[in-house]
């Protein structure tokens, strides 16, 4: 019995290389990318092991959960880490980090993220980069859920090691990923001794074996389904624009936003500035006294197509995510969400202060 998704050829290092330089392209990028064989995890965990040691000296911003992620990962490696923290509703500026760099001029390492799906907000990357840049350090990157929403360029903003995933805003697989990796982070990996080395987390073998080989032969069997996945998603971006998708997810921003305000019952933006609010997800803060993990739970017995989810774990208590990103940048999308929060807020509160044909034609007033 064959099966289309079973029976396939072997994908060549031709077809594989092909795919990196799409995904090169989509960034812009004249560095070194490659396309690793797993959830973004693993090039964002390689890339601090390959790059951060003893020696290092690393500024970590916070701006959600991940950015703790990265702090302990460098810890792990024996870097002194400072830790910049703003608040989850609001985003870390260019000058924080020059303060940061004044304050510890020894910093070599800058880890961020660029957009926080957890938590809404996106950072200023191009501003951050200049003050990176004039200081000479590394400047690492996690624009898993930016790439597809909002720009992503590597080169333009002086980023290092920047990685990325298709499973949000690219609306592509989640088990692969990729890294663009400058000269700089080369060569500040083969001067680490600690960076791992025949590990499936070592960046360096992909360079020595694949990168430097000419990309003549893989390291291992690839995740050819996944690869082939990442291929399409690639291929509809191409054919649809870059631009014409982040617009959506733009679009979807703004109409999540201004329909939440007009909703009622209490809900709205968790984010105080739409400036920034991240494209990729609106996150909204639950009416007092009302847990945000209960109100999902509801409006997705009305509506399981929504596009809703609570805040991971304490956020639990007070934030929503609508997770317009990929195929649900829509305003369909939306207005689904919208409709099933109100539905959920109206046999939580009653429905007196809750309007959903109001927020539907904010929403739709919005979309633009």
């Amino acid at each position: 019995m064959t099966h289309p998704f079973l029976d396939l050829a072997p994908l060549s290092a031709a077809r594989f290389a092909s795919i990196e330089d799409r995904v090169a392209r989509l960034l812009a990028t004249e560095q070194d990318v490659m396309v690793m064989q797993g959830e973004a995890l693993l090039p964002l965990e390689g890339a601090i092991r390959a790059t951060a040691g003893p020696g290092t000296t690393a500024l970590n911003v916070i701006t959600g959960p991940y950015g703790q992620t990265f702090g302990n990962w460098l810890r792990d490696c024996g870097a002194t880490v400072y830790d910049l923290s703003v608040p989850y509703h609001t985003a870390v500026t260019a000058e924080q980090v020059r303060e940061a760099f004044a304050e510890h001029p020894e910093i070599d390492f800058v880890s961020l993220v660029h957009a926080e799906a957890a938590t809404g907000n996106t950072n200023p990357v191009a501003e951050i980069g200049e003050v990176v840049r004039e200081q000479g350090a590394l400047f690492y990157l996690d624009a898993v859920a930016s790439v597809g929403a909002e720009p992503v360029l590597p080169d333009a903003w002086g980023v290092d090691l920047c990685v990325i995933g298709a499973q949000k805003a690219m609306g592509g697989p989640a088990g692969v990923s990729a890294v663009s990796v400058s000269e700089r982070a080369w060569a500040r990996m083969a001067a680490n001794p600690r960076a791992p080395r025949r590990s499936y987390l070592s960046l360096l073998d992909w360079k020595e074996r694949w990168i430097d080989g000419g990309r003549k032969a893989l390291l291992h069997a690839p995740a050819q389904l996944e690869m082939l996945a990442l291929e399409a998603c690639v291929e509809r971006i191409e054919a649809v624009g870059l631009e014409a998708v982040m617009a959506r997810h733009r679009a979807a921003a703004a109409a999540t936003r201004a329909g939440a305000r007009a909703l009622g019952g209490g809900l709205e933006p968790y984010v105080h500035q739409a400036s920034e609010a991240a494209p990729v997800a609106t996150t909204l803060r639950a009416p007092s006294g009302v847990s945000a993990a209960d109100l999902v739970a509801r409006a997705l017995a009305a509506d399981p197509s929504a596009p809703l989810a609570a805040g991971g774990g304490a956020l639990a208590k007070e934030m929503i995510r609508v997770n317009h990103y990929g195929p649900d940048a829509t305003r369909e999308a939306v207005e689904a969400g919208l409709t099933a929060l109100g539905t959920a807020l109206a046999a939580t509160n009653g429905s007196s202060s809750v309007d959903v044909p109001a927020a539907r034609a904010a929403a739709a007033a919005a979309w633009r």
